[in-house]
C-alpha cells in the first residue's frame, strides 16, 4: 500500500510539473544550481533572455531555493542588466525569505523552501534583442551557504495590440 501511495504522489508531481511548465505566457524561466560548498561573492550567475516584444508588459522575478538551515532572513543580490545595445545598469535587491519571527516565506515541504520574488509586475522592455542578466550574491560574507538555486523568470502579462 505504501509503494502504491508513493507511486501515486510521484505521478501526480510529474503531471503537475508538465502542466505548470506549459504556460504559453512564460518567456523565460531558468534556475541554476549553486555549488554545494556555497555561492562565492564574486561568482555571478548569467542568464541570456531573448526579447522580441517591446509592446506588452511582463512579470520579472527571481527564483530562490534555500535550505531551512540558511542563517539569514533575507538575501541581498546585485542584478546587473546588459541591454542589447550594450548599456549596463546595476541594482541592489533585497529578497525576504523569512518573516521577523523566523517563519520561512517560501513554499515547499521539508528542508527546501522556494520563493518566486516578483521584482516588477509591469515591466516593458525598451528594445528588442538579447538581454544578459547577472545575479551576484551581495551578502557580507565571502561564501554564502544555504542557497541551493537562483533563477530568473519573465512572464508576459500584457496583451496590447
Amino acid at each position: 500500500m505504501l509503494k502504491e501511495t508513493v507511486n501515486f504522489f510521484i505521478s501526480l508531481s510529474i503531471i503537475s510539473a508538465i502542466f505548470s511548465s506549459c504556460n504559453s505566457n512564460t518567456v523565460y524561466n531558468q534556475n541554476v544550481t549553486l555549488p554545494s560548498e556555497g555561492w562565492f561573492k564574486n561568482k555571478a550567475v548569467a542568464f541570456n533572455v531573448n526579447i522580441y516584444d517591446t509592446v506588452n508588459t511582463y512579470k520579472f522575478g527571481l527564483n530562490i531555493r534555500n535550505t531551512i538551515n540558511y542563517r539569514y532572513c533575507n538575501l541581498y543580490v546585485f542584478l546587473i542588466t546588459e541591454f542589447p545595445n550594450g548599456k549596463i545598469i546595476r541594482d541592489t535587491i533585497e529578497c525576504l525569505l523569512a518573516n521577523h519571527e523566523g517563519k520561512w516565506l517560501g513554499k515547499g515541504w521539508g528542508q527546501i523552501k522556494e520563493n518566486n520574488i516578483i521584482l516588477k509586475s509591469d515591466l516593458r522592455f525598451p528594445i528588442s534583442g538579447t538581454y544578459k542578466f547577472l545575479i551576484q550574491q551581495a551578502m557580507r560574507v565571502d561564501t554564502l551557504t544555504g542557497i541551493n538555486d537562483i533563477g530568473l523568470s519573465v512572464i508576459k502579462v500584457g496583451t496590447n495590440n
